[in-house]
């Protein structure tokens, strides 16, 4: 094992070690301030953060208002003051040691004006802010404002150039660094794009030569690079420390401090994992923000796969190629192709009658309590994305004008349920590809470990 020399990271020498910022709620102010009290990067989510009444108990997510627009305010609001309370427990954990970083989602509908309002009000508290899911264009001109170190999530070299080119030239100074999150290994939302191919992921080796590269020719050769998605094991990542070809590198770990002591998630959650097998953990385009994801397969993703095996095209008046009617309500019928009536006809025998609309002229078929549910999430969207497909919901124009999509899910409610003791069965559980390996790790052989005794086994190489 190399050693492991600390680096300078959001004005601080410290170990290049780095918690991933997990949201909703799956990294908060109790884990990241323990990664902090070990010298090391701790990061709480800023997405929907819990925040406390004068008892310390959680106030639950609450909306007064009925309207979409007025609810996404009281979101915002809301957000603001669990990530305050986050920012001051992690703060406080650390005892001043370490660095305390928040994880913003790009594409969460307000999230400029959540960071804006945090860093008001945090000054001392937080030291850097990481953003993906998105091209954060004005991340470093926020960040800069208040003095804070900012760290884009990419997955290119590409995505770095044009965030470079756009924006990011003019507020070198506050650039922390830049964190590489390998879109074929890391959980939750990742960054491929639609020139690559789910199926046949590619080395992170040579896009990080490539990105130190397009890093190297714009001044930027002290900044380090941070590799996340697939980080497990330091002894895996050996030809990647002091390498020429990539420069300074930390390393953001995701998955694995999901099971220490420190760790918010249900002990369910934890158990779950512990069992998990290769080939568990799925890639694939659910999420209502457009994104591919990472997440366990279970109930929940199951039905949706099975949703999206059972979908099939149709027009709306009859052709030579559709000529195959189907009564979708009372009132409407549309054309399907002949062969395709057999699986239209098993998926109503099945129960799943009710047939439903996507927005790229097909239909796939629910069951009666399946479309009451959804239609319930849909009314009680809060706004949460900055364009969402499963409820149309458009941040600018409240509402995108295209047919709310029934292949998705309401990911706020899904999300939120699961980090407050909701069913890991009914709900999605994002996961790195690497969560296999827990069932394995002789770490956790003899029950939980505590941040310290996860992070003095990382140092190991183990």
């Amino acid at each position: 094992m190399k050693n492991l020399n600390p680096i300078m990271i959001s004005g601080k020498e410290v170990l290049p070690l780095i918690e991933g910022g997990k949201g909703i709620n799956a990294s908060d102010g109790r884990s990241s301030g323990a990664w902090a009290h070990e010298n090391c990067v701790g990061t709480f989510s800023g997405v929907s953060p819990d925040y406390y009444d004068e008892n310390g108990k959680v106030i639950p997510e609450h909306y007064l208002t009925k309207n979409r627009l007025t609810r996404h305010v009281e979101m915002v609001e809301q957000s603001i003051k669990g990530c305050l309370a986050q920012a001051k427990i992690a703060h406080e954990i650390s005892g001043g040691n370490g660095r305390i970083h928040m994880n913003m989602l790009w594409e969460l509908a307000g999230s400029q004006q959540i960071l804006t309002g945090v860093l008001e009000k945090a000054k001392g508290l937080i030291n850097g802010v990481t953003c993906g899911a998105g091209l954060p264009y004005n991340l470093g001109e926020i960040a800069s404002k208040f003095g804070v170190y900012y760290y884009p999530i990419i997955s290119s070299a590409r995505a770095f150039q044009v965030l470079w080119k756009r924006a990011y030239n003019r507020f070198m100074e506050y650039l922390g660094g830049v964190v590489y999150e390998d879109p074929w290994l890391a959980g939750g939302h990742n960054g491929l794009s639609n020139a690559e191919d789910p199926q046949t992921p590619q080395t992170p080796y040579e896009r990080l030569v490539e990105l130190r590269k397009t890093m190297n020719s714009v001044g930027l050769h002290e900044k380090p690079i941070i590799l996340a998605g697939g980080v497990w094991a330091l002894e895996d990542w050996q030809d990647y420390i002091d390498n020429p070809d990539i420069g300074k590198i930390a390393f953001q770990f995701g998955t694995r401090p999901m099971i220490t002591k420190e760790s918010p998630i249900s002990d369910a959650w934890k158990k779950l994992m512990l069992q998990v097998k290769k080939g568990d953990v799925i890639l694939q385009k659910f999420s209502p923000t457009g994104f591919f994801s990472s997440a366990i397969k279970n109930t929940f993703l199951s039905r949706l796969m099975e949703r999206k095996q059972g979908e099939i095209t149709f027009q709306k008046e009859a052709s030579d190629e559709y000529s195959y009617p189907l009564e979708i309500s009372e009132t409407k019928k549309i054309f399907i192709k002949p062969e395709d009536a057999e699986k239209a006809n098993k998926q109503i025998a099945a129960g799943y009658s009710e047939i439903k609309e996507t927005p790229d002229d097909t239909v796939v078929f629910l069951s009666a309590d399946e479309w009451v549910q959804m239609k319930e999430d849909r009314k009680n969207c809060v706004g949460c994305l900055s364009q969402c497909q499963f409820s149309a919901w458009s941040q600018a124009k409240g509402n995108s004008g295209r047919l709310p999509d029934p292949r998705s899910y309401c990911i706020h409610k899904t999300l939120y349920d699961v980090s407050h003791n909701g069913s890991i069965v009914d709900n999605l559980l994002f996961a790195g590809h690497q969560v296999y390996r827990f069932a394995t790790d002789p770490l956790y052989r003899n029950g939980i470990p505590s941040v310290k005794e996860l992070i003095e086994r990382i140092k190991t190489g183990k």
